[in-house]
């Protein structure tokens, strides 16, 4: 406990503005954060390392409720560890978000009409350096409206020196073993950006389009020919076979002939193969290997021809048709057209419903095509992520993910990490005049003559070196000494397989590197707990020990958010109308591992009534002279308050159990029940009477009082740092919540007599309560009363607070009671005798009650009905029939209650 403090509590709630308006306090609080230091990291500390560095978000972009999700998950988890004594590292940065960056400044120089050709690749990059200093990295201020405690000292950009330097070490070391290659494979090109693009930059959607059925060979049914369907016509120009089913009988005699291209008027032969489905459509399909992946495959099995038709642009190119020049998409129709006229197309379908895969970033449709590119042979490299993982050397939260994490490790395809762009890293080979093909690492230069290679890497390369590259590798620092492997990845489990699985690829393969193995061979998860081996081992070192994995943040209805469906919803704008606090604390209440979460204005309010009422309560306790000090022997402490510190410890148990194991909505849960439905409902009400009485009693509820605040701010403080900060500094004085001491176990047992006698009490101004509900008192209202049994049941300590909190008086001489109420209890009955005599208009509640018993019968009569409908109970499911049945046993239970209290009423 902390020491003793002067009774200035009072002081102190007048130095508290009269309510909680977050938009005045949070932008100061924050920057006097980092002023402070609270959040830089000292290498060289003896305390225990915890660190996390940021999922570096484009420096193109602003924040979103992703973001917003997983920056108030990695604040809660650093601000705790911080408080528990740990010297926490959150390293913050940016990425140069290649093809993002490089399209919006290509399009400032459209409006001068310019293109990045008119200035030259190196006034180009001159320029996006321009804008990246000038507009870049909006989101950083954003992230401090939202209040994470990052280490602004560390900041980081992927294009910086010192990640560059990495970028060229890795390359190089996997160029080297031979583990970085150059070919011709099938890739997804966006015509619009002239470049290949990764995977998950590749959003499918259904459109629609047509399927149109084609006559391959003799337009003679008597003659050799086969019906195809396709719904990208214009690709059957690059068809270089045919495809069936080798047991399909229809097809047998034609396998190993050949048949007359349509257009082109090549001969391409007939080809059986077990990826045919015969079930499907005619049970032939038409093969473009150049421009479709499951016949490039096909292709490479029966070494097909492979001619590419389209260039850069999407323009048909090299047929010797006359279709060259034109449009992937003009092309089409007049394709199909000319297929028309000859009698080829047999039948066409409009519209045809399919998925097509479209660039994020230009939202064109994407164009498989065969082209030059760089790649990373990832067979070895993705068996090390997996094993990593199957060691326990990473371990997954949830557990429930592993299996997907195993079944994309394990099939995992070869990378492409070559874009046809000019911002980013540029790829480090170089082409002699002769030939010659060389490797450039960071600290060497290419013979004079040499050219080096136009592209650059894929965006994905350099964060896939995040963990590690920040922290100063390839050399070696005081940071990757102390604070790598790092202890936690957080991340959305929808780039699971994505990112992070480049990151333990990079990861495993550095992680004997003379650098990290120098490193601290253990690391920290969420829960405190020292995990991990001797960072020496073969195979040992992992980028991070734990990885979170949250789940997508939807609207209310449960749908995903996105911009076509303008259900978005801007954090900013939340933080300006209700706070960060409230923010953070809707978005960490649904954050469990694994699990989407559904997020709406009404969330929000119910997070600032929450903020609000922890402010209200604080205050209220700091006027009724709540403190921070020893607290006394137990022994001479009230019923009520061993209660609420036993219930405190229940519940900081609950919380850091929860914590450790990322169960964060749980620990928000706890919390919030806690502190409004037992701290602030009950306890602050008993305190009432306490506060009352002259002496002992109230001093010790004081000092009880600011002592359960002290610790529910603590705990709070995490999720919502900035209420809890005003708030705890006002009641104990102290510099900063940021630095103070997380709870600690109390270590004394569990006072069950008082908790029995609390949950009584409970029980019986609860039942009084009812009964005035039911006899239609005002809630304020109070009514005189006798308490009979209070002494068997062992409250008579309690009296004063029933009566307080019922809003019962004492009887007097005239007393005769006109209700009574019976309440059993653990020990005993009590009876309470009330005289509402006068107290209730009965032709009022005659009418209220009246209008209740319609409506409760209506729902009675409904619910009976549909249970009797023999065709309903058929056809509904087993749930909702239960729910029916539950509706119906409760409007019965009403219309019992409400007919015995009008009869009651009818006798009066």
């Amino acid at each position: 406990m902390t020491s003793a403090a002067p009774d200035n509590s009072r002081n102190r709630a007048d130095a508290l503005p009269k309510s909680w308006n977050p938009g005045e306090v949070e932008a100061s609080m924050y920057e006097r954060w980092v002023a402070a230091g609270y959040f830089e990291a000292d290498a060289t500390s003896d305390k225990p390392p915890y660190s996390i560095v940021l999922p570096p978000p484009n420096v193109t972009g602003n924040l979103h409720m992703g973001h917003a999700l997983d920056h108030t998950i990695m604040d809660a988890l650093t601000r705790r560890k911080r408080m528990q004594g740990y010297e926490v590292l959150w390293l913050p940065g940016m990425d140069h978000a290649g093809i993002a960056t490089q399209t919006i400044v290509e399009k400032q120089l459209a409006v001068d009409g310019k293109t990045k050709e008119d200035f030259g690749r190196e006034l180009f990059i001159d320029k996006v350096w321009d804008w990246k200093r000038e507009s870049g990295g909006a989101i950083q201020w954003q992230m401090r409206a939202l209040g994470d405690g990052v280490d602004w000292s560390r900041d980081r950009f992927t294009m910086d020196d010192g990640l560059s330097q990495a970028v060229q070490t890795i390359f190089k070391r996997l160029y080297d073993a031979g583990l970085i290659y150059r070919a011709e494979r099938l890739v997804n090109w966006s015509p619009a950006l002239r470049t290949a693009i990764s995977d998950i930059e590749v959003k499918y959607e259904d459109v629609d389009g047509e399927l149109v059925s084609l006559r391959y060979g003799s337009l003679d049914d008597n003659e050799p020919h086969v019906i195809v369907a396709t719904t990208r016509v214009e690709t059957m120009l690059g068809d270089t076979a045919v495809a069936v089913h080798p047991d399909d009988p229809r097809y047998r005699a034609l396998i190993g002939t050949t048949l007359e291209h349509p257009i082109t008027g090549r001969q391409i032969p007939i080809i059986a193969d077990d990826y045919v489905d015969p079930e499907f459509g005619s049970g032939a399909v038409k093969i473009t290997p150049a421009h479709d992946p499951n016949d490039f495959e096909m292709g490479l099995r029966h070494n097909l021809p492979m001619p590419n038709i389209m260039d850069e642009r999407g323009r048909i190119i090299d047929t010797g048709t006359e279709f060259d020049g034109m449009d992937r998409f003009e092309a089409r129709v007049a394709v199909r057209e000319r297929l028309a006229a000859e009698g080829r197309v047999v039948a066409e379908k409009r519209p045809y419903v399919h998925s097509v895969g479209h660039s994020e970033r230009s939202g064109e449709p994407i164009e498989p095509r065969l082209s030059m590119q760089w790649w990373v042979k990832v067979d070895t490299l993705a068996k090390a992520a997996g094993d990593a993982v199957r060691n326990g050397d990473t371990v997954i939260h949830p557990a429930s993910s592993e299996p997907r994490w195993f079944d994309w490790v394990d099939n995992m395809h070869d990378w492409c990490i070559s874009r046809q762009l000019w911002w980013g890293h540029r790829i480090p080979i170089w082409y002699g005049p002769e030939g010659d093909v060389i490797c450039v690492g960071p600290d060497e230069t290419a013979p004079e003559g040499y050219v080096q290679d136009p592209d650059v890497l894929d965006t994905w390369f350099s964060s896939g070196l995040w963990p590690f590259s920040t922290m100063g590798w390839p050399d070696a620092t005081a940071e990757l000494e102390k604070f790598y492997p790092t202890s936690v990845l957080v991340t959305g489990y929808d780039i699971l397989f994505f990112w992070v699985a480049r990151m333990m690829m990079f990861g495993t393969y550095v992680g004997n590197d003379s650098v990290l193995t120098a490193s601290r061979s253990d690391s920290v998860g969420g829960g405190g707990q020292e995990t991990g081996g001797p960072a020496g081992k073969e195979g040992s070192q992992v980028p991070f020990k734990d990885v979170f994995l949250h789940g997508l943040i939807r609207d209310q209805y449960g749908k995903k958010m996105s911009k076509s469906r303008g259900n978005g919803i801007d954090p900013l704008s939340w933080i300006n109308e209700y706070g960060a606090d409230a923010l953070r604390f809707t978005l960490a209440r649904g954050a469990q591992p694994g699990g989407d979460l559904s997020v709406g204005e009404q969330h929000a309010l119910a997070s600032r009534s929450f903020v609000t009422k922890l402010f209200n309560a604080t205050k209220f306790a700091l006027m009724n002279g709540a403190r921070t000090g020893e607290l006394p022997d137990r022994a001479q402490l009230t019923d009520a308050d061993r209660w609420i510190l036993d219930r405190l410890e229940e519940v900081r148990a609950e919380v850091d159990s929860a914590l450790d194991g990322y169960e964060f909505g749980k620990a928000c849960e706890a919390l919030y029940h806690f502190a409004w439905d037992e701290l602030c409902d009950w306890y602050l009400e008993l305190t009432k009477v306490q506060f009352a009485e002259e002496g002992a009693r109230a001093d010790n509820t004081q000092l009880v009082l600011g002592t359960v605040l002290d610790a529910v701010l603590r705990l709070l403080h995490p999720v919502i740092p900035f209420v809890t900060e005003s708030l705890w500094q006002a009641l104990t004085g102290g510099e900063s919540l940021v630095i103070a001491a997380w709870p600690q176990a109390s270590g004394v047992p569990t006072d069950q007599v008082s908790a029995q006698r609390i949950a009584d009490t409970q029980r019986l101004i609860t039942e009084i309560r009812r009964f005035r509900g039911d006899q239609g008192l005002a809630d304020k209202q109070k009514v005189a009363a006798k308490l009979i049994g209070l002494d068997t049941a062992g409250l008579t300590e309690l009296h004063d607070s029933v009566a307080n909190l019922a809003r019962l008086t004492e009887p007097g001489d005239d007393f005769a009671a006109t209700a009574t109420v019976e309440v059993r209890l653990s020990g005993a009955t009590v009876t309470v005798e009330l005289d509402t005599s006068g107290a209730v208009d009965l032709d009022a509640e005659r009418r209220r009650l009246e209008k209740d018993l319609a409506a409760a019968e209506k729902e009675l009569a409904g619910t009976t009905a549909k249970l009797g409908n023999e065709a309903f109970l058929a056809k509904a499911p087993e749930p909702v029939v239960v729910k029916i049945k539950d509706r119906q046993e409760v409007a019965a239970a009403e219309v019992a209650r409400i007919g015995a209290r009008l009869a009651e009423l009818s006798s009066k």
